[in-house]
């Protein structure tokens, strides 16, 4: 009983959030995976979010990998580490990816047991 507690305080929730906010109508195409989930493929609208809410295993290993493609021949595109931990103190928080015409932007939630929270930034160029 007192193992079962002690799991349930470390094991946490983590996530990823993905936006599309290109122009011009364009279709955002997405899919991600992990060791053991696999998100998509789906088609993101323009102004709409895909947002996807998981629990951290007990070993804080737990990491997604995304592709995002641009529509609407889907020929621009990026792979990219969407969500992982960087300590058995991390609990991940909600990890904020949007797509925009001059790349993808991050803005990692900042709070009391997230590590490296960070502000909305470009993180990634489109691969042509």
């Amino acid at each position: 009983f007192v193992f079962s507690i002690c799991m349930l305080d470390h094991v946490s929730g983590g996530g990823i959030r993905i936006s599309n906010e290109l122009k011009n109508k364009k279709l955002l195409w997405m899919r991600c995976y992990s060791k053991d989930d696999v998100l998509g493929p789906k088609i993101i609208p323009i102004g709409q979010h895909y947002e996807n809410l998981f629990d951290i295993n007990f070993w804080h290993t737990t990491r997604f990998m995304c592709t995002l493609r641009q529509g609407p021949n889907f020929r621009h595109y990026q792979n990219f580490t969407a969500f992982k931990l960087f300590a058995m103190a991390d609990e991940g928080g909600l990890w904020d990816w949007r797509a925009r015409e001059n790349g993808i932007y991050l803005k990692k939630e900042a709070g009391e047991k997230v590590l490296n929270p960070v502000w909305m930034h470009k993180e990634y160029d489109w691969i042509y």
